[in-house]
């Protein structure tokens, strides 16, 4: 059997490092052809000459010279930008396409593997948050199969593997992030450090932020209606500090489906990268030293980010884009001590308020949108771009 051949994007990232074991372990399954990060061009290096990969694509063009010097006695190709990152993803020598991307920069390079009917392990949820819409329907025009890697989403397609009857619900849990013991009267006063402190997984510093606003958890159930094809009214939230259930699926006799484990994310990527099988791993959950489970209502008062993307998937359009693009730019502030940690949703809701709606938007209008979305953001917290 012929390895899978991966085009791993943001390979420096925490998802990208964790999909770079899964391949070590699996060396007779998989081979990296392609790698690529945002800025961490030392690391994007080391693991291309470690892997022996094709080409590597910094995003950031400033960073191309330190880059080819790096791998200059290398038979690697380097290229820069974000449209090499697209054409990387497309490329003919690519049978998977991880796409481990933060943000809106992982939409383009999506489409691009679409339509050439890749299949995507998907880790990047602003692909769907963004053009759920666009973007599920390309798939089934190409017929590139889209499977999730995001905990949550991997579990509920994990659940649903086997199953002819219709769902009553989707049950997604919420581990609360960070701050989820902290009082609301005491959020204004947050910083990034305290914000970055999540007491479960280790993830990236953004998403780890939209972890604590619960603008994460709004993200994910826009991204599980598009995935699932379902109405917001059949997804739910349900707050599990322990973050041992990784999502639930009701079905309509009353019977749950759950997929348990510990919070590490080798497992939903080794998933998506071998489905139909699974990976042999050195991976075992003890019940007796998590004696514990509990849930408990999410506070939407102390967590109107949730709310807010509800509204997004129901109203459809631009809106949830708008959403996303002035969270990033948000977040982004609130990291660099620009802005208080309650003025990340606020922001959001300015420019929601603000934007333009495009009911049926085409890609550029995506775009539009999104750079719309950032210009409003910057206006609302008073920074230059």
């Amino acid at each position: 059997m012929s390895k899978q051949r991966i085009a791993l994007l943001g390979s420096t990232g925490s998802i990208g490092v964790q999909t770079l074991d899964i391949v070590r372990e699996n060396s007779d399954l998989f081979e990296v052809t392609t790698l690529t990060a945002h800025r961490n061009w030392q690391r994007l290096a080391q693991q291309a000459v470690e892997f022996n990969v094709d080409s590597v694509v910094i995003a950031d063009i400033s960073l191309y010279e330190p880059l080819c010097q790096a791998l200059e006695p290398y038979p690697i190709k380097v290229y820069a930008g974000d449209d090499a990152v697209a054409q990387v993803a497309a490329d003919d020598n690519v049978d998977v396409v991880v796409n481990a991307l933060v943000g809106y920069a992982g939409l383009l390079p999506t489409v691009a593997a679409i339509k050439k009917s890749k299949k995507i392990a998907l880790a990047n949820k602003e692909t769907l948050v963004v053009a759920g819409e666009l973007v599920m329907r390309l798939a089934r025009q190409y017929n590139a199969p889209i499977i999730p890697i995001d905990s949550e989403h991997s579990a509920i397609f994990q659940c649903l593997i086997g199953e002819h009857s219709p769902l009553r619900r989707l049950i997604i849990t919420c581990s609360g992030g960070s701050l989820r013991d902290l009082p609301i009267e005491a959020l204004g006063d947050v910083t990034p450090e305290q914000a970055l402190r999540h007491p479960q997984w280790s993830m990236g510093a953004k998403i780890t932020i939209d972890s604590s606003t619960l603008v994460n958890k709004g993200f994910e159930v826009i991204e599980a209606a598009w995935l699932f094809g379902l109405d917001a009214d059949k997804i739910s939230v349900i707050q599990h500090p322990q973050s041992v259930i990784h999502s639930m699926v009701e079905f309509e006799d009353g019977a749950i489906k759950a997929q348990l484990g510990t919070p590490d994310m080798h497992m939903p990527i080794s998933f998506a990268l071998m489905y139909p099988r699974r990976a042999v791993r050195d991976e075992h959950f003890s019940f007796a030293q998590n004696p514990t489970l509990t849930f408990a209502e999410v506070d939407r008062v102390k967590y109107p980010a949730l709310d807010i993307a509800y509204n997004c998937l129901r109203r459809g359009g631009t809106v949830a884009c708008t959403m996303n693009g002035a969270n990033e730019v948000a977040v982004a502030a609130f990291l660099a001590h620009r802005c208080g940690y309650l003025d990340i949703v606020r922001t959001i809701e300015y420019a929601l308020s603000h934007a333009t709606f495009v009911e049926h938007p085409t890609l550029e209008q995506y775009a539009a949108s999104d750079a719309e979305a950032r210009a409003l953001a910057r206006e609302f917290l008073k920074i230059s771009e």
